[in-house]
């Protein structure tokens, strides 16, 4: 009976992480210093002209395209990727990779929590609005809450790990976005 055992840890774990909830001010603190303006999509989407080819290789059954990439005005997405590069000479290296990552591929929660808090919060699309003026975190449990959620069970955060929990929490999607994140955070 140690599989009923199992099921009950399982089960304990995920109501545990279900039963995170973060301030949604808080939690736009993060997302404002993690987001990007830019995410690189799907290399296969070439050169659309987006006027509605009836005939596109790169228009979608349901109407939209297959983008290449994508740009807004305001930080956006987390791209799930740490880097990307395609063969049209386009490449782009995500800033969570960089100034999380600093010293290698893996970071502990303390080293996480430290970078994260002290990466640049610009306003980003999505949650509350929060002016740059207003973003300092002085509680650092929502940057914890997001390594634990990240990190499951580790000691340690990889780079590629934290990609691959991105892409979880973003349902497949490329890049998190607010819903996402605020979805992972319990920020609703």
């Amino acid at each position: 009976h140690r599989s009923s055992s199992l099921h009950a840890d399982v089960a304990e774990a995920e109501s545990d992480v279900a039963a995170i909830t973060t301030d949604p001010k808080e939690a736009v603190k993060l997302f404002g210093r993690l987001a990007e303006k830019y995410i690189m999509l799907d290399s296969t989407a070439g050169m659309c002209c987006y006027s509605a080819c009836s005939d596109c290789e790169y228009r979608e059954p349901g109407g939209g395209y297959r983008m290449a990439d994508q740009s807004s005005a305001r930080p956006k997405w987390i791209p799930c990727y740490d880097h990307r590069e395609f063969g049209s000479g386009k490449e782009h290296t995500t800033k969570w990779s960089t100034d999380i990552f600093t010293e290698g591929p893996a970071v502990t929660k303390e080293e996480f929590v430290e970078r994260v808090i002290n990466l640049e919060f610009a306003p980003p699309l999505g949650g509350p609005f929060l002016a740059k003026s207003a973003a300092a975190i002085e509680d650092e449990s929502a940057a914890a809450a997001l390594f634990d959620i990240l990190a499951g069970e580790k000691e340690k955060l990889t780079r590629f790990r934290m990609g691959k929990e991105m892409k979880v929490h973003a349902c497949g999607e490329e890049g998190v976005t607010w819903n996402h994140f605020s979805t992972a955070l319990g920020a609703k």
